[in-house]
Parts: structure tokens; C-alpha cells; sequence
């Protein structure tokens, strides 16, 4: 089973430079999306054989999440279940026979950290409610989830330490997630490969590869050995980040 996670950073803007094309080029199983900025009926989007599940963010042409998927789900939920987290379309969860998948845009924690302590709430929160499904069946949480876990996944972590998305507290809950019996897929298949998976659409960035990835499939434990790869696809443009793979067996 093939799944793609990729942060369109609009899907109308994104559509508009390739993501039909792209999207079947990758052909995955599951396609889920993040930030696609977009309200119900602003694109009329669909793919044969794939059915499509929609988060939409209250505020307008903000956040987001969205799943294509070619294998029809046992169920379907919308957000965490916490109304403090659950106005900004950022999670949809994916219950299939053998597995839940969670397509998830975590909240950025913005310039000057301004929203680092609500960060810090939805951390455990959201770490909660994937350990509550783990319970049940493992777990598959794709997404952007806007932290950089080491030192290895930025291009410049000396200058970045105290910035959103490489601060010591966002760094620790995700250590915590892996510790609470889950798996970094990309780093656990290549523990020392340096590819990121966004680039800021200033200083040239993306020419330069002066990256951070930042965006994960993470598995619980006890799917490692179903882990066949997990893949960063640089390639592909059309976004200031790009897919990201995992196949499953």
C-alpha cells in the first residue's frame, strides 16, 4: 500500500501549477493533503477511483486537510474531539481494517512563539488521542507536523534554535510521541540521510537546499516490520514543501 502526505500550501494555487498530473504520477493508494487554504465547493476535484474526505478550517483561506483514498475507509472522523483544537480542519482520521491513518497539519507556533504554549496543549492532546487509537489498531499519522526533531533534519539548526518548529519544547513532544510507542519511518530506514522536505520561498532556499523536514509518516512500533520504504520526493515542485512517501506491506 503506497501512501503520499504532501502540504499543498493551497490546493487552488497547487492545482494551478501541476497537482492533477502530479497526483496521478504518484499514484498512491491514499493521497492525503494539508494547509489547503480552501471551503467547501472553491474547487470541484475529483479522481477516478478515489473517494475524498474534506477538513476545512472555519477561518477562511487558512489550514486544512483533505484524503483521497482508492481503498474505502471503515469510518471516517474529523478532528480530535476537543473543540479548543477542533475549529482549524487540521486532522481527519482514516479508521481500514488493519489500520487507522491520520492526516494531520499541526499547528505552527509563529514567529516570536506567540503560539508555542497552545502548541504545547495540542502536543498532548494529540498524543493522547493517538495513543487511544493505538489501543485498538495501529496507527499511520502522516502529515506536516512542523517540527524539525534533530539536528540532522535542518540546514542551519545553530541559527534556527529558538525559531518555530526547532524549539527545544516542540523537539521534546515528538520525542515524547516516539517514546509513547511510535515510529519516524524516514529516519528509522535512513538513519543518517540528510533530505528535507521544505524550503522557504525566501533566499532562494529551495536552489540552495537549505531545508528542514518537517513533514513525517510516523508508524506505531509494531508496523516496522511492514515498513518497505519511506521516500522524500524533492523532486517534485508545485509547493514551498514536497510529498512525502510510505509503503506499506
Amino acid at each position: 500500500m503506497r501512501l503520499i502526505s504532501w502540504n499543498v500550501n493551497g490546493l487552488r494555487a497547487c492545482e494551478g501549477k501541476g497537482f492533477s498530473d502530479i497526483f496521478m504520477q504518484l499514484d498512491a493508494d491514499c493521497f492525503c493533503l494539508q494547509e489547503t487554504k480552501m471551503q467547501a465547493g472553491q474547487l470541484d476535484l475529483k479522481f477516478e477511483g478515489y473517494e475524498s474526505y474534506w477538513n476545512y478550517a472555519e477561518k477562511k483561506g487558512y489550514s486544512g486537510t483533505a484524503v483521497f483514498t482508492r481503498v474505502k475507509p471503515l469510518s471516517v472522523s474529523y478532528g480530535i474531539g476537543i473543540d479548543e483544537h477542533d475549529h482549524e480542519g487540521r486532522v481527519i482520521t482514516l479508521e481500514f481494517q488493519d489500520f487507522y491513518l491520520v492526516c494531520c497539519y499541526t499547528p505552527n507556533s509563529q514567529d516570536e512563539l506567540k503560539r508555542l504554549d497552545y502548541r504545547m496543549k495540542w502536543e498532548d492532546d494529540f498524543r493522547t488521542y493517538l495513543t487511544k487509537l493505538d489501543l485498538q489498531k495501529p496507527v499511520v499519522l502522516c502529515g506536516d507536523l512542523n517540527v524539525a526533531h534533530e539536528e540532522i533534519d535542518l540546514k542551519n539548526p545553530k541559527t534556527n534554535r529558538r525559531n518555530a518548529g526547532f524549539t527545544d519544547e516542540e523537539r521534546g513532544k515528538f520525542s515524547e510521541l516516539l517514546a509513547a510507542g511510535f515510529t519516524d519511518s524516514f529516519r528509522w530506514k535512513y538513519p543518517e540521510q540528510v533530505t528535507y522536505s521544505w524550503w522557504s520561498y525566501r533566499f532562494q532556499a529551495r536552489q540552495k537546499n537549505a531545508g528542514w523536514r518537517i513533514d513525517y509518516f510516523v508508524c506505531s512500533d509494531r508496523l516496522r516490520p511492514n515498513i518497505i520504504d519511506a521516500k522524500i520526493h524533492t523532486e517534485v515542485l508545485g509547493s514551498d514543501h514536497c510529498p512525502v512517501e510510505l509503503e506499506l506491506k
